[in-house]
């Protein structure tokens, strides 16, 4: 993920940080829990996208549920930051890991 990325959950991170007079750890869960609430709206989106709900049809696009995906990474990652500073230095070596891990098997259904 580029520099610039992680600058900038940096500034979001810094943001949310100065807007709070909550104590330091329920901060912490309450910017993971946030995590629950942005997949229930992808959920909501998908479900909303392929007209799932009859008395709603079809309410969202495809292109909601992208914007929804995108809001799980952003809160995903500044809740990272609000862990480690490292975040970045983190996700990096987590991705390394799930990369070595997965990427020297198989494909799934593959030969």
């Amino acid at each position: 993920m580029d520099e610039h990325a992680w600058n900038t959950v940096d500034r979001l991170h810094a943001w949310l940080a100065g807007s709070t007079s909550r104590p330091p750890q329920e901060e912490t869960l309450l910017r993971i829990l946030k995590l629950s609430e942005e997949v229930g709206e992808v959920a909501q989106a998908v479900i909303g996208a392929t007209g799932q709900n009859p008395r709603k049809g079809t309410s969202h696009s495809w292109q909601d549920v992208e914007a929804e995906l995108c809001d799980v990474i952003v809160t995903a990652m500044v809740a990272l930051r609000t862990l480690t500073p490292d975040a970045a230095g983190v996700f990096a070596g987590h991705l390394e890991r799930v990369a070595d891990r997965s990427l020297s098997r198989p494909a799934p259904g593959g030969e």
